[in-house]
């Protein structure tokens, strides 16, 4: 089975253009339930129109449909729409039945203990990567981050390992798709990132983003390619107060190599 994670590139990029197998109503069915994801809760016909360029029509179809399907739920005093239990069921599906997130968590465990870190395992949705599993140490208080949480593909050390793991012709379609969602004036600096990150993926196997991403956060991330050609990423994050760039690129992210390493020998 072909991995369509790595060859989707932004919420355009991951249509096929003219593929007779393409079913376009129900890409944008879940056009509109990824609106969801870009912030808010609760959303009007209105607003997921604006989020996914769909013409009002169209999504006051999809809403109706998704709804009698269980997929959202209608508030009739806000006149709005927010997602259901059936969402819910499916992802708790994919979730629950990823097996490296089951195999890898006493190792992620070790990891956090021994760093004070955070250590979340992450997978591709298009232009982000996305929490499958996030193990914090013992006495953390920071970075609780939830599975479900989507981070940026360009600023992120996850998004910049997996972009770094995959092959030449992926990463040209990616990097394409990732220069028209930040425009000619944003997309030089995140490229320059980017770059910087490919250079210490080469030279020691790991990427960083050093505030980058947040301003008070440092973190690290690794590539872990599973046996059915999927790339994951492994990432570690703490305050840069508490985990300085040097601790983090001097020995810190090379653990988280050597961890990434260890995950994929356990032959998932």
């Amino acid at each position: 089975m072909p991995d369509l994670t790595t060859t989707s590139g932004n919420d355009d990029s991951a249509k096929p253009q003219k593929d007779r197998k393409f079913v376009e109503a129900l890409s944008r069915g879940l056009d509109v339930l990824r609106a969801f994801s870009q912030g808010s809760a609760i959303l009007g016909n209105q607003d997921i129109a604006r989020l996914t360029g769909l013409p009002k029509p169209t999504i006051s179809r999809m809403t109706y449909t998704l709804t009698r399907l269980g997929y959202l739920s209608y508030n009739p005093l806000l006149e709005k729409y927010q997602l259901s239990s059936g969402v819910l069921a499916l992802g708790y599906a994919y979730v629950s039945n990823l097996r490296v997130r089951q195999l890898a968590k006493p190792y992620m465990d070790e990891f956090a203990r021994r760093t004070n870190m955070s250590v979340g395992l992450t997978c591709r949705d298009r232009l982000h990567m996305i929490y499958v599993e996030n193990r914090l140490p013992p006495e953390a208080s920071l970075l609780r981050t939830e599975i479900g949480l989507k981070l940026p593909m360009a600023t992120t050390s996850a998004g910049r390992a997996y972009y770094c793991a995959i092959n030449d012709d992926d990463r040209r379609i990616l990097t394409q798709s990732l220069a028209e969602k930040y425009g000619p004036e944003a997309w030089p600096e995140k490229k320059e990132g980017l770059e910087r990150a490919m250079e210490d993926f080469k030279a020691h196997g790991f990427c960083l983003s050093l505030r980058e991403w947040d301003r008070n956060i440092n973190s690290a991330g690794v590539p872990v390619r599973l046996q059915d050609g999927t790339v994951m990423a492994l990432t570690c994050a703490a305050p840069a107060y508490l985990v300085p760039e040097e601790e983090l690129r001097e020995s810190i992210a090379h653990q988280l190599a050597i961890l990434g390493s260890d995950i994929e020998s356990l032959g998932v």
